[in-house]
């Protein structure tokens, strides 16, 4: 009996293991949703909240409506732009000595930007200037020469009057002058050599003094001192090819790209007014300079030049801009009131998405987005009119899909 009970005591209770298992099963899968859980909380936190998009925006602008009986048949957006904008370079390759620009300076036509390293410029001007010298000595004493073979065939032609010297001897002395004169033309020549030599070697040297083209304000400063620059580019991507450059800022204008489709609205020297994203209150009269007479296929747009008609040192080349094409008002006579602008604001038309069923835009609120419900209304061109934002409010041009209220946002640059 005594090993009987031993081996029932050594026995494995299959009952007991079946429990603990079942126990364990339940533990696991209570972790594991727990774990889901957590993936999808922070899911939902990426996608809604946690995540930073990198977004374009846009100003919301009020529709230009007009003044003394004209208004807008047209909206279209485009860039400041410079006619006369120059980056300036050395005409031959030299290192910088001295750099007399910095970035935001107003600089003179002729002004010296720049200065090369001229020592062998200089010297090439003084060796020029040595042969131009010596060339001119050696012309002063051929001509002494012809002038003393002048006389001497003087005297023979007067002494064989009187027989006293032979017809060969004259004949000698007429061929030395023929001889020399000759001589005293080949050396003007060389006298003339030289001289050209002397202008081209200070032409090399002043190529060692960059000097502005125009009068305009640098918007660059592209080199250093002791930098080499050339007008070619060479040397492996060490030399530099500009030293700054320079906008004319006289000659600023805008190109606005206008759909295909309402191009037939605009025409030459029509009235405009043009409002920068930078200043949406203030608005910029102007007129068309020309409509460049080709498409771009990819884009179906006609690009128009629209002349500044007021200057203003606070429009810089590359800012964004709208512009209203304007017309005379069909009933807009001396005297009669002007309609009034549309109700709403400007909006780029792939600003507008769907959230729930309804339109919205994305107002920028600091590093984040907020959802503002608005009612799309009149397209004109790439702009749509809405309602229920204000007037210079700054909102995100193309909403990604998976944008909510709240969601942080970096500005492209």
């Amino acid at each position: 009996m005594e090993k009987a009970d031993l081996l029932n005591q050594l026995r494995i209770d299959r009952g007991d293991e079946r429990s603990t298992s079942r126990g364990s099963r339940v533990w696991i899968g209570v972790v594991a949703l727990v774990v889901l859980a957590a993936l999808a909380a922070g899911g939902w936190w990426w996608f809604a909240g946690g995540r930073t998009f990198e977004v374009g925006t846009a100003t919301a602008v009020a529709p230009a409506g007009s003044g003394a009986g004209a208004l807008a048949v047209l909206q279209a957006t485009g860039y400041v732009t410079a006619r006369r904008e120059a980056t300036v370079s050395a005409q031959i390759t030299g290192t910088l000595t001295r750099v007399m620009i910095e970035e935001g300076e107003k600089v003179e036509a002729g002004q010296i930007l720049a200065l090369l390293e001229d020592t062998a410029q200089k010297a090439a001007l003084a060796q020029a200037d040595a042969q131009q010298r010596a060339a001119q000595a050696l012309l002063g004493q051929v001509n002494a020469q012809l002038a003393q073979s002048r006389r001497d065939l003087k005297r023979a032609e007067d002494l064989v009057g009187r027989k006293l010297v032979s017809e060969q001897a004259v004949e000698t002395a007429r061929t030395q002058v023929q001889m020399q004169s000759a001589q005293v033309e080949s050396q003007r020549r060389q006298v003339e050599l030289a001289q050209a030599g002397v202008q081209g070697a200070k032409v090399q040297l002043d190529y060692c003094t960059i000097r502005a083209p125009f009068t305009g304000v640098i918007i660059a400063k592209a080199a250093q001192v002791g930098e080499i620059v050339s007008p070619f580019s060479a040397g492996g991507g060490f030399t530099r090819t500009g030293i700054g450059t320079i906008v004319d800022m006289d000659s600023l204008e805008i190109e606005v790209d206008v759909n295909e489709s309402y191009i037939n609205r605009v025409v030459a020297q029509q009235k405009t007014e043009a409002v920068l994203d930078a200043y949406p209150d203030w608005k910029i009269p102007g007129h068309v300079i020309a409509i460049i007479p080709t498409a771009d296929r990819s884009k179906a747009t006609v690009k128009v030049r629209v002349a500044l008609d007021q200057k203003d040192a606070r429009i810089v080349p590359d800012m964004g801009v709208r512009v209203s094409f304007l017309e005379e008002a069909p009933n807009g006579g001396a005297g009669e009131p002007a309609p009034p602008p549309p109700k709403g604001v400007l909006v780029p038309a792939q600003s507008i998405v769907q959230r729930d069923g309804k339109s919205v835009v994305f107002a920028i609120d600091g590093d984040k987005a907020r959802i503002r419900a608005v009612t799309p209304g009149q397209q004109m061109a790439d702009l749509r009119l809405v309602e229920g934002i204000a007037a210079g409010a700054r909102i995100v041009r193309e909403p990604p899909a998976e944008m909510a209220d709240g969601s942080r946002v970096t500005i492209k640059k």
